[in-house]
C-alpha cells in the first residue's frame, strides 16, 4: 500500500489537507456563515496568499454537505482574457461555473441547466442563474473567486447583472440566495464599478 505523501507548508495556492499543513480554514471568516444564512451578497477581500480561496472552498463544502444548500465556488480568472468583450466574459464565466459544478460530485438534480437558456449578451449570466435557481431543489449560493480578473465593461456588466438579480428577489424571481465576491479589492470599488455611489454605501464584509 502506497504511504501517504509527506505534508508540506504551502503558499503557492489553495491548500489541500491531504498534502499541506493547515489550520481549520472556515473559522478565519467568522462572519461569512452568518451573512450567507441571512441571504446577503458581500465581498471577501485580502492580499494574496492569505487563505481566502482555501477558506471559501471549505465553507462551500460545509454548506452543501448540510443538505439544504447547493454552494458552489468557481474562479473568474479565465475571464480575464475577455477584456472588454462582455459576451466572451459571460461565456467564460458560465464555462467555469459549469466545470466546477460537474466536478463537484453533486447529483444530477443540483447541476445547472444544460444548455444554458438563450439570452442577449449583457444578460446571459443573469438569465442562466435565474433558470438554475428556478430548477434547483436547494437554495443556491455562489462564491466567485478572483473576481478582480474581470476588466472594464465586462466587470460592469457582470456586477450589474448580479445587482439586478439581487434586487429582483423580493419580487419572487429566482436568483442565488447569497453571492460572495472574493478578490483583492474593497467592496466600494465594486460598487463604483457597477454604477453606485461609494460614499452612500454601507457594505457588510467579514
Amino acid at each position: 500500500m502506497r504511504p501517504p505523501p509527506a505534508k508540506t507548508f504551502n503558499t503557492a495556492g489553495p491548500c489541500d489537507p491531504r498534502l499541506h499543513y493547515m489550520i481549520p480554514p472556515t473559522p478565519r471568516l467568522p462572519e461569512a456563515r452568518a451573512l450567507i444564512d441571512l441571504d446577503r451578497y458581500f465581498v471577501v477581500h485580502a492580499p494574496r496568499q492569505t487563505g481566502k480561496t482555501t477558506a471559501l472552498e471549505a465553507l462551500a463544502s460545509e454548506l452543501t454537505a448540510e443538505g439544504d444548500t447547493a454552494a458552489l465556488m468557481f474562479s473568474c480568472e479565465t475571464a480575464k482574457a475577455a477584456g472588454e468583450d462582455v459576451a466572451l466574459a459571460e461565456s467564460l464565466l458560465l464555462d467555469s461555473l459549469r466545470d466546477a459544478a460537474e466536478w463537484s460530485g453533486w447529483p444530477e438534480e443540483l447541476l445547472p441547466p444544460d444548455p444554458w437558456p438563450h439570452s442577449s449578451p449583457g444578460s446571459r449570466l443573469r438569465a442562466a442563474l435565474r433558470e438554475w435557481c428556478r430548477r434547483s431543489p436547494r437554495r443556491v449560493v455562489l462564491l466567485l473567486d478572483e473576481i478582480d480578473a474581470l476588466q472594464g465593461n465586462s466587470m460592469i456588466s457582470i456586477l450589474s447583472q448580479l445587482r439586478d438579480g439581487h434586487n429582483s428577489r423580493p419580487k419572487g424571481r429566482p436568483f442565488p440566495a447569497s453571492v460572495v465576491l472574493c478578490g483583492l479589492r474593497d467592496v466600494r470599488d465594486y460598487k463604483v464599478a457597477c454604477g453606485g455611489d461609494a460614499d452612500r454605501s454601507n457594505p457588510i464584509s467579514p
